[in-house]
C-alpha cells in the first residue's frame, strides 16, 4: 500500500488517521482551514459507549478522553416553555454518555498524529479517482482518497453526486459567556448538561460547556428562505425576530434569547436522503457526515469516529485496498442508513409537544 489521502480535519478524519498511524501506514489529512484554531470548534459532545468510546479504544485515547470528559454533562433537564417549570431532571448512572468539548476532542486527535500529517490551508479543487487536485493546481496520485469533508463534501460529489436537501427545520445558534458568573439564573436554569424546551413546533436547547459557556440553539419548523431579509450581523434585529417568533413564552425561558452575549448564526438543517449508498468504487470512499448526512442529534460525530477507525483497521488488516474498502462500507452503510432513518423521526420529536421525549 502506497499512501492515503483523507480530506478533512474532523473527527472522523483524524480518528482515521490515528489508527492508520497506529498500524504503521502512510496517511495524510489535508484540510482547508489555514489552522487548528482557525475558527471555533463548536460545543460540547456526548461520547457513546458503544460509538464513539469504542472508536477512542479503537485509538488508543481513551484515557485522554476520559481526563477531560464531564460525566455530570449527561444531565438532562425539560422545562415547561410557559411556567419555566423545571418537570424534567435526569442525570443517568455511570458515564455511558459523558460530554467533552468538541475542541477538546479535536485537540486529542491532533495531538496524537505525527508532526505534518495535517497539511493546514490545502483545499481541494478536484476528485478524480484517487487523484486530488488542488486550489493552487498541484495535483497527487494515491492508493486511497478518504472523504472526511464534511456535509457538502467534494469527495462524494465524485462517488455518488448526491447533494443534501433541506430538512425543513433551522437552528440559530448563540452563547452565554462566563455564565455562572454573568448570567447566574440561567447558569444554575441550564444544570451540569442539557436544557431543552419546546412547544408548538418551536424548541430551544442550551448546552454547558467545559468553559462555563452555555450555547443556545433556537430550533424551528421553517422554510429554507425564512430569513430572507433578515440581516445575521444585526444581533438586536435577529433577537427581536426571535422574541417575536417565541412570543407566549415564560419571561425566564425567554431570557436566554433576550440576555445573550453578541451575535447570532444561522444554521439551516440539511440532511443526505434516506438511504445514501453506493457501489464500491476504486479509490474512494466516505466517512461521516460525508457519508450519512442526518440531523445533529448527538450520534453524528460518534458514527464518523466508529467510521475512521473501523475503515483504518480494515485497511490495516485487509489484503488489498479494495477489500478493505468493501468490508468497512458493508457494516458502515447498513448502520448508518438505520440511524438516519431514527433521526429523521427523532427530529421531529423533538419539535413534538412531547416534554417526556427530550429525555429519552
Amino acid at each position: 500500500m502506497n499512501s492515503i489521502a483523507i480530506v478533512g480535519a474532523g473527527l472522523g478524519g483524524l480518528a482515521c488517521a490515528r489508527v492508520l498511524q497506529l498500524h504503521g501506514l502512510d496517511v495524510t489529512v489535508f484540510e482547508q482551514e489555514p489552522s487548528a484554531d482557525a475558527r471555533p470548534q463548536g460545543g460540547t459532545l456526548d461520547m457513546h459507549g458503544d460509538t464513539g468510546q469504542v472508536a477512542l479504544r479503537t485509538a488508543k485515547l481513551l484515557d485522554e478522553f476520559r481526563a477531560l470528559a464531564r460525566p455530570e454533562g449527561q444531565q438532562m433537564r425539560a422545562l415547561d416553555p410557559r411556567t419555566a417549570e423545571v418537570v424534567i431532571d435526569e442525570t443517568p448512572e455511570g458515564d455511558f454518555r459523558p460530554e467533552i468539548d468538541r475542541g477538546q476532542l479535536r485537540g486529542i486527535l491532533l495531538d496524537s498524529l505525527a508532526p505534518g500529517t495535517v497539511r493546514w490551508g490545502r483545499a481541494v479543487a478536484d476528485v478524480a479517482g484517487a487523484r486530488l487536485t488542488f486550489a493552487d493546481g498541484a495535483s497527487h496520485d494515491f492508493d486511497l482518497v478518504v472523504g472526511a469533508d464534511g456535509a457538502w463534501s467534494r469527495v462524494r460529489r465524485a462517488l455518488t453526486g448526491v447533494r443534501p436537501g433541506y430538512s425543513g427545520v433551522t437552528f440559530v445558534e448563540f452563547g452565554l459567556d462566563d455564565a455562572d458568573r454573568r448570567h447566574p439564573e440561567l447558569a444554575a436554569r441550564t444544570g451540569q448538561g442539557t436544557m431543552m424546551t419546546k412547544v408548538g413546533g418551536k424548541a430551544l436547547v442550551a448546552q454547558r460547556t467545559s468553559s462555563g459557556h452555555i450555547r443556545c440553539y433556537a430550533t424551528f419548523y421553517a422554510p429554507e428562505d425564512w430569513a430572507a431579509g433578515l440581516d445575521f450581523a444585526d444581533a438586536a434585529a435577529v433577537r427581536a425576530h426571535l422574541l417575536e417568533r417565541y412570543a407566549g413564552w415564560h419571561p425566564d425561558v425567554l431570557a436566554y434569547v433576550r440576555d445573550h452575549d453578541g451575535g447570532f448564526t444561522h444554521r439551516p438543517l440539511y440532511v443526505l436522503p434516506v438511504p445514501h449508498a453506493w457501489t464500491t468504487t476504486p479509490g474512494l470512499t466516505l466517512l461521516g457526515d460525508a457519508a450519512h448526512l442526518m440531523p445533529p442529534l448527538g450520534v453524528g460525530a460518534n458514527l464518523a469516529m466508529l467510521d475512521g477507525t473501523e475503515l483504518a483497521t480494515a485497511l490495516a488488516t485487509a489484503p488489498s485496498v479494495e477489500e478493505a474498502v468493501r468490508a468497512y462500507e458493508a457494516g458502515m452503510l447498513p448502520r448508518s442508513i438505520e440511524t438516519a432513518k431514527a433521526c429523521a423521526s427523532g427530529l421531529h420529536d423533538l419539535l413534538s409537544d412531547d416534554l417526556g421525549s427530550m429525555a429519552a
